[in-house]
């Protein structure tokens, strides 16, 4: 595929003897908001670790924008999960947000007045701007993930990776995170998101990659996200059907009825 911005050939990833993924093939066109879904231990996580090289394969070849994730590491952005980080550590927010401009600096450089600049801007853009001096140990859970945010945008990055950037945060917080990340792909950026919420999958995506430790599905949500890939990934639990009877039931425009 041309303008691709990831390209995976056989990916596998294994724990202990257990398969994790297998035989993963994916190719993702530039310029998406993907949302990659899939039940509880599917393998969504593993597969951002993968593409970032934070978990070993056990064969598979991965390319970002046409190259090894060496020789484009500068043009990504990986934002983890909020609770992998110590946020304890003696640091402050903008202290934190600067961290996101160090790829842009050489090896034992200061940061500089621009780069200060660009993360206090990019702290404005997620309205945490007179945060800027708080300690992150102080913020709540949705003050974190604002701030994650505004390091990945201080990157200046060409491709987007979210684990899970939604997770325990409220309402609010949630819909403002979400139109960040798509003046992001407006502005032709590439945003992977992992994501667990199946109804505002609907409304905030334009790809979805549908997982189980394979690939039941990967393509633009009006052509993927049907009945039959929803079963095919969550399998016949009695929950997560009368969650997707629900979808159909209570949203008669979606694209689950079209």
């Amino acid at each position: 595929m041309e303008n691709t911005v990831v390209e995976i050939k056989d990916l596998t990833v294994a724990y202990q003897n257990q398969f994790v993924l297998q035989n993963i093939q994916l190719s993702i066109p530039k310029g998406n908001l993907v949302g990659i879904i899939g039940p509880n231990g599917a393998g969504k996580s593993t597969l951002l670790n993968a593409i970032m090289q934070l978990t070993p394969k056990i064969k598979g070849d991965i390319k970002i924008l046409g190259d090894n994730l060496s020789n484009v590491r500068k043009q990504i952005a990986f934002i983890p999960q909020r609770d992998s980080v110590d946020w304890n550590f003696p640091i402050s927010v903008l202290d934190l947000v600067l961290m996101g401009r160090y790829s842009k600096s050489a090896w034992f450089k200061n940061t500089t007045l621009t780069d200060k600049n660009i993360a206090l801007n990019c702290l404005e853009k997620v309205k945490m701007y007179d945060l800027a001096n708080k300690h992150i140990s102080e913020l709540s859970g949705g003050e974190k993930q604002r701030v994650f945010i505004a390091r990945a945008l201080a990157q200046e990055a060409e491709v987007y990776f979210f684990d899970e950037p939604l997770v325990g945060i409220d309402a609010t917080s949630e819909r403002e995170i979400m139109e960040i990340l798509t003046n992001l792909k407006n502005e032709g950026k590439s945003i992977f998101v992992v994501h667990h919420d199946l109804q505002s999958s609907i409304d905030y995506f334009d790809w979805v990659i549908f997982i189980n430790r394979k690939i039941v599905a990967s393509g633009p949500i009006s052509e993927v996200f049907n009945l039959n890939n929803l079963q095919n990934t969550y399998g016949e639990a009695f929950s997560v059907l009368t969650k997707i009877n629900q979808l159909v039931n209570n949203s008669p425009n979606s694209i689950l009825n079209k």
